[in-house]
């Protein structure tokens, strides 16, 4: 595989904070949704982004 540069490296890291956030928020807005569709709906796109996460954190090993 190869290595990343740098700016690819600050990239990725940046990404997968934004990724564990989106997940924290959507997870936090399930919790107060009294909706079951849309909670269900906000819990798939925290589940989601946290996939999204794990797949970019693959990238660093």
């Amino acid at each position: 595989m190869t290595q990343l540069n740098e700016l690819e490296l600050q990239n990725l890291r940046h990404l997968i904070g934004s990724h564990e956030t989106t997940a924290n928020k959507l997870e936090a807005y399930a919790q107060q949704c009294t909706d079951q569709q849309i909670k269900q709906y906000l819990q798939q796109g925290a589940q989601e982004a946290r996939n999204t996460k794990q797949k970019l954190i693959s990238y660093l090993r």
